[in-house]
């Protein structure tokens, strides 16, 4: 079936000229005049994709995009316009344009701007891939698996909410621990007071023991007045410290105490105090390795693990990846107000052959990115392999970024002769062993662009 295309602009050339390229190319054409128009046959003819003019005689191009979006949100919208400002440019994207293309047009652009948003949408209505679907609201600080590992962790978490022992987790970076720590405060009777996390790692030695157990006026220079410490804040609350191993040796003996008895003095104090807080540490380091290497008490370490957690490694739950892929995306979609619908199977397969050394930290990165930049309303093979190439690597050891299909292949190696040849099309054809047609067509099909300044850097 032809795919339909609505042009909206009050120039007649323009309008002919448009409607005879796309009709020869065997697309269904429909133009119209004027915003109001091009409203009313947007919502008669339903059309696959929209090019629009900023400037029409009844409204602005701009507002009409927002109109159009409401009544037909699925629907792409490129935008042509002799007024390339970038005040205009921003508008646009912002309202939803797939593509902004200045006037005077580029057939060939604009050309390859329709094929590649058509061709998007066409995946998007594939059955295949994993498709995303969006609710109002996507809460943060979830805990997603079906492995086995985090079922595990999900019973534990059950467990241990409903007493009050100390919890040790261990995990490599951007596993979830404080995520877990959350989970077990949040499910427990004491879930109304309060959460106060901690990163050992990022306060100086010095001052960590005043922040975890206060200071008196005058104990050091600076204490101007007395301060309360964490535990003191905390009440019957849960105390998060992560990266417990980074702790000072001569402080642990402190918080040892504090394990034992419940008991604590403020820094230049003489009063015992108490507190009920509960103390739930976690590191990606080894503390029984720290241990052994004399860096770490070991009464301590005992200590702070009466109850321990083991968070795998997201290579070691791969099976957890198209979850977290459809979570992660539908809270981007809420959070950057984007309309991601749907992730193709093939960059799912890539997700799952990469080893995630970030975790799961890493995964929502590499999303975000991708959706920062994503004119489409899918995920592909080609937004991924960037982002992981020659990064992941398989059971055999080889580099999984570098098997790449051969049209991704292809699509490289023009990019990078059109590069070198400064898009000369006559040098390029020559070292391509083409004709400037087939160059030409090459180009159209992999969406190749010279390099514009990016005003967002990564």
């Amino acid at each position: 079936m032809k795919n339909t295309i609505l042009i909206i602009d009050d120039e007649e050339p323009i309008l002919e000229s448009l409607e005879m390229y796309f009709s020869e190319k065997g697309f269904n054409v429909i133009c119209a005049k004027t915003a109001e128009e091009g409203m009313h046959k947007t919502l008669l003819f339903d059309p696959d994709l929209i090019i629009l003019d900023v400037r029409l005689p009844d409204q602005d191009g701009l507002e009409l995009i927002k109109r159009l979006k409401e009544k037909k949100k699925d629907t792409q919208v490129i935008i042509i316009t002799a007024f390339h400002d970038m005040e205009t440019t921003i508008k646009a994207v912002k309202r939803g344009a797939y593509e902004y293309i200045p006037k005077p047009l580029d057939i060939e652009e604009l050309d390859s701007a329709v094929c590649k948003a058509l061709k998007a949408e066409e995946k998007v209505k594939e059955k295949n891939g994993l498709i995303i679907e969006n609710p109002s609201t996507h809460e943060r600080g979830k805990l997603i698996g079906k492995s086995k590992a985090m079922k595990e962790i999900f019973k534990a978490i059950g467990i241990l909410s409903e007493n009050r022992v100390t919890v040790l987790i261990e995990g490599e970076t951007g596993t979830g621990k404080e995520l877990i720590a959350q989970a077990i405060h949040y499910n427990s009777p004491f879930r109304d007071h309060p959460f106060i996390p901690i990163n050992c790692s990022a306060i100086v030695g010095t001052l960590l023991e005043s922040e975890l157990f206060g200071h008196e006026k005058g104990s050091f220079t600076g204490a101007h007045s007395t301060k309360r410490g964490k535990f003191e804040l905390a009440g019957d609350g849960t105390i998060f410290l992560d990266e417990v191993s980074e702790i000072p040796y001569e402080l642990q003996a402190k918080l040892l105490r504090f394990l034992q008895e419940k008991e604590f003095e403020r820094v230049g104090g003489e009063k015992t105090l108490k507190s009920n807080a509960r103390v739930i540490a976690a590191t990606n380091k080894s503390l029984s390795q720290l241990v052994r290497e004399g860096k770490f008490r070991e009464d301590l370490y005992y200590r702070l693990s009466v109850a321990k957690i083991e968070v795998p490694p997201l290579r070691k739950r791969k099976s957890d990846i198209p979850l977290l892929v459809e979570y992660l995306i539908g809270r981007i979609n809420c959070e950057l107000k984007r309309n991601i619908r749907k992730v193709e199977e093939r960059a799912i397969q890539r997700m799952m052959e990469y080893d995630w050394p970030g975790n799961v930290r890493e995964l929502e990165n590499v999303l975000t990115r991708i959706a920062i930049e994503l004119r489409e309303e899918i995920i592909t093979e080609e937004h991924i392999i960037p982002l992981l190439e020659g990064k992941g690597t398989d059971q055999k050891g080889s580099v999984v970024g570098h098997l790449l299909s051969l049209s991704a292949v292809e699509k490289e190696h023009i990019r990078r002769v059109l590069e070198y040849t400064g898009w000369h099309f006559g040098k390029a054809c020559q070292i391509l062993g083409i004709s400037r047609p087939s160059l030409r067509k090459k180009i159209r099909e992999y969406n190749l662009q010279k390099e514009k300044n990016n005003l967002l850097a990564f």
